[in-house]
């Protein structure tokens, strides 16, 4: 009997993941204590950050929130961080709390527009490359505008649609009805083929728009959190800022959009899969009919969609609230006026923000011990003890360095403090201190592209319903943004080191 239960407890932890994995996050557990009691907290610290990467690496495996809360549990049970920094950082990101709990759920409901939309998009422009330019393009000028998780949210939506539509069709089901479309169980064998090839459509046109988020929110004040926070501490108005960032920022923006054609036209990393015709034939069929039966109300549901949606972009663009306000506010407004009144549909809107908003909790408990543990700072105190000719570039390196591994609006709040001190003790100009606030705020926001966790809206992205539908796993994800990380990092930092 005994025995039984000890199998049944090896089972059911961390449920269908495989033995190994299992057994890994065990040893972790077991490393870590053993680490902090003989060599010290800071190694524990950097251990149980290489451990949390590992988790979101292996996302595929067993969604990271479940391995990682055991790790940070273990660290606050080992007073690596404590409840009261947890919490004060979750204080500190509320907005960002408050908008994954409403903005994703918000564009939930916004799901038929963007579908409506997207697919004439798909459809129309047969152009791979044109086509990725667009989403990389529009992805940036929202970015520059919205926030980045929210753009994210809208490509996410979009794709699921994409994907449920052709693969229930595929499989013989009424694609306007709610089914599974995460199981190829039921899938002939020969639409395999054609399911693949548009899986690595998506992965591309998904990776560009990601990319996109960065290229465009690195450009303005209102583009990204730690853009404000820096903006706030430099007292930079919209204009001011946009103008101290631009000879980094502008060329950076070119080159990117430079890189993602080449990248679709050369089909180099995993890029310049073209959409399948079967594919493009299904979801113009699909298109055609929705026109054809479109009943009064839902081109009425559409049209309020519409409006909701011009609202939301009104209200962020000149920040009327905080972002995950404005989303509550659209989603009582499409809701309100579509005739969605029972709490199942409504917590549908729900569910796949939630697991990420759990997991980010998580994160910000990573980055309490790396703030307690004080992780980064000989990192800054090296850089400020080099010759100031050396520091924008270095301090570039720096953040983007620090930035991929953590949160880069934690990573910018240590830097320009510091920097800050180190200015209003004389140490420095007025002059060379905007320039290493340039460096810092792109720091943060170019190479963190080289992972998932050192952008929210890719770790978003990561961990999203869309990413195990096409096959986007952690090191895909790495490997798809290599490019772009080489070509924004370098010119980033050849821009901060010479061009300032």
């Amino acid at each position: 009997m005994s025995g039984s239960i000890a199998q049944a407890f090896a089972h059911n932890f961390l449920g269908q993941s495989p033995r190994w994995y299992k057994a890994t996050i065990v040893g972790f557990l077991i490393l870590n204590a053993v680490v902090l009691f003989t060599i010290g907290p800071v190694a524990a610290g950097w251990l149980l950050v290489i451990e949390f990467i590992f988790t979101l690496a292996m996302a595929l495996k067993c969604y990271p929130l479940m391995p990682g809360g055991l790790l940070l549990i273990e660290a606050l049970l080992l007073k690596m961080t404590t409840p009261q920094a947890l919490y004060d950082e979750l204080v500190h990101n509320f907005p960002v709390i408050l908008l994954l709990m409403f903005m994703v759920a918000g564009i939930y409901f916004m799901k038929d527009l963007l579908l409506f939309l997207f697919s004439r998009l798909l459809v129309g422009v047969r152009s791979k490359a044109i086509l990725a330019l667009m989403f990389c393009f529009l992805s940036a000028f929202l970015s520059a505008f919205l926030d980045a998780l929210t753009v994210t949210a809208v490509i996410i939506s979009a794709a699921v649609g994409f994907y449920s539509v052709y693969h229930r069709v595929a499989s013989g089901n009424d694609p306007r009805q709610d089914s599974e479309f995460s199981d190829d169980q039921h899938l002939p064998s020969l639409h395999h083929d054609d399911l693949n090839q548009f899986r690595a459509f998506l992965r591309s046109l998904l990776m560009h728009g990601a990319v996109g988020t960065a290229l465009g929110g690195v450009c303005t004040l209102v583009g990204e959190p730690q853009n404000l926070l820096i903006g706030h501490e430099m007292g930079w108005h919209f204009g001011e800022f946009f103008t101290k960032v631009a000879p980094v920022s502008l060329p950076v923006l070119v080159a990117g959009l430079v890189t993602c054609v080449l990248l679709e036209k050369l089909r180099w990393f995993g890029y310049g899969t073209l959409l399948p015709d079967n594919v493009r034939a299904v979801l113009a069929n699909y298109a055609a009919e929705d026109n054809a039966k479109r009943t009064s109300r839902q081109t009425a549901a559409l049209l309020v969609q519409g409006a909701a949606a011009l609202i939301l972009i009104g209200c962020l663009a000149f920040h009327l609230a905080e972002v995950g306000l404005i989303g509550l506010m659209v989603i009582v407004l499409i809701t309100a006026f579509t005739g969605i009144t029972d709490e199942h549909r409504l917590g549908s809107a729900f569910k796949d923000a939630m697991p990420f908003t759990a997991l980010l909790v998580v994160f910000f408990a990573v980055v309490a011990v790396i703030h307690d543990q004080q992780l980064f700072v000989p990192l800054i105190q090296w850089v400020l003890a080099l010759p100031m000719e050396q520091q924008p570039g270095m301090l570039f390196i720096a953040n983007g360095v620090l930035s991929a591994i953590s949160d880069n609006v934690f990573v910018a709040t240590i830097y320009i403090t510091e920097v800050k001190q180190a200015f209003l003790a004389g140490h420095m100009t007025r002059e060379h201190f905007e320039t290493l606030a340039i460096a810092i705020n792109t720091g943060t926001n170019l190479p963190s592209v080289a992972t998932p966790n050192g952008q929210a809206a890719f770790l978003f992205l990561l961990t999203s319903a869309i990413a195990p539908l096409v096959r986007l796993s952690y090191g895909r994800m790495v490997w798809m943004a290599l490019p772009y990380t080489v070509v924004m990092g370098l010119l980033g930092w050849y821009a901060v080191s010479y061009w300032l």
